[in-house]
């Protein structure tokens, strides 16, 4: 059985990026958000586009002011008015100063502001009151980015900050990655839809449905195969195809030894290379990780049956492995904190534990309160409006109350 983190170096070793040449496509910008960026930007507009003062006041030679108190204050006539979105018209000249507003152009001759609270003005003349250091609250053009060099590497996530720069600097269309597609199904004759009413012995496919949110939540494209009943024609023909036409393909059930559980079969039959059978991780030591030899083929999950095992195992490698896929440069590894925990932990040392809580901000310290109820892979209930799986190590079987504990914080948090 393989160690928690000995699978996920195998997942990401076998997980290929997205091509940049084959697998984008051109987005407007309002509909960039979230999405990753395939190629590098860059910008034909310097920023600042000019010199521009960053304070309401007055532009002047700093010559002119530079020996200027309240008691003996410079006196300079004012030539100019520029707010911002105004070209200025006049040359300052020794004496002589523009009144200025934020963002707006410094004219000729001046290098230096004077805010506003530093002077007194009457008519037509300002009085400063204040020596300013040389060349204060001017914005430099091209002190914050030079025209022609690179302004946003490839491989980096559109959030709100990027998408503000990428419409500063003008480009209204950008090359991103597609979507990574993420086929999903579940297997079980039990298993049942949300309409249909339940039968003794029938359970809801809630995995299919948490998966999908999950898939969403993480930028790729879920693709719902359905359910599939615990016969081997017809799992091969979902298998075969959900590998034809995704990324990635997300079984749940049928991963482990009973004699309904055919999918490692079924994948050895269709000439799978397996890379893992298990794990030592609770929930979810039944998992299986496949490629098959076609070009081009999805890289396949055989997550567990049980609903609590199902979320942890994604959490824990599949969404790494979406990450990855996406076309993000790096970051793809799970993060985790150290933090306090609120109560006891326990688990029976024997494989590395998930335990799903809250991370609470208490006195600017973080602490993890751990679901009420059972935490059975199988119990599915105590998992709504967790936001975090504190981790105990293997070996580890208790954990005091205030002692420090790791725990991943979760992607719908």
């Amino acid at each position: 059985m393989l160690s928690v983190s000995d699978a996920q170096a195998i997942i990401l070793n076998l997980v290929q990026p997205l091509d940049r040449q084959r697998d984008t496509e051109v987005v407007d910008l309002l509909t960039a958000d979230s999405r990753i960026l395939a190629t590098p930007v860059t910008s034909l507009l310097d920023f600042p586009h000019w010199d521009n003062s960053a304070m309401d006041g007055y532009a002047v030679r700093y010559e002119d002011v530079q020996h200027s108190s309240t008691e003996q204050p410079a006196i300079l006539e004012i030539v100019e008015e520029i707010p911002a979105g105004y070209q200025p018209k006049s040359t300052i000249q020794p004496g002589q100063a523009a009144r200025i507003f934020t963002g707006a152009v410094i004219p000729a001759g001046a290098d230096t502001v004077v805010m506003q609270e530093k002077t007194r003005r009457e008519e037509n003349r300002v009085f400063i009151l204040d020596a300013p250091k040389p060349q204060e609250f001017v914005r430099h053009k091209a002190s914050f980015y030079q025209a022609g060099t690179q302004l946003l590497p490839a491989g980096i996530k559109l959030n709100a900050s990027e998408i503000a720069v990428l419409a500063a600097a003008q480009c209204p269309q950008l090359s991103v990655y597609r979507r990574p597609r993420v086929a999903i199904f579940s297997t079980g004759d039990e298993l049942v839809t949300v309409d249909r009413p339940l039968q003794p012995g029938q359970i809801v496919d809630s995995n299919q449905y948490a998966l999908a949110a999950l898939v969403r939540q993480s930028g790729a494209e879920p693709l719902i195969l359905g359910i599939v009943k615990d016969d081997p024609v017809a799992l091969e023909k979902v298998i075969a195809h959900a590998i034809a036409i995704a990324d990635i393909v997300l079984s749940s059930g049928g991963v482990s030894v009973g004699d309904y559980d055919y999918v490692d079969k079924i994948l050895e039959s269709l000439k799978a290379k397996i890379y893992i059978r298990a794990v030592q991780i609770s929930p979810g030591k039944p998992l299986t990780v496949a490629t098959f030899p076609t070009q081009n083929s999805a890289l396949y999950f055989g997550l567990p049956g049980n609903p609590a095992a199902v979320l942890v195992t994604f959490w824990r490698f599949v969404l790494p492995a979406i990450k990855k896929l996406s076309g993000i440069t790096e970051g793809w590894e799970p993060v985790f904190l150290k933090v306090r925990s609120h109560e006891e932990l326990r688990s029976n040392g024997k494989r590395e534990t998930y335990l799903w809580g809250k991370l609470h901000l208490i006195d600017g310290v973080y602490e993890f309160h751990k679901a009420g109820g059972s935490h059975s892979s199988g119990n599915l209930i105590n998992l709504a409006q967790t936001n975090a799986l504190a981790v105990l190590p293997v070996g580890k079987t208790l954990i005091s109350p205030q002692e420090e504990v790791q725990v991943l914080q979760l992607c719908n948090s």
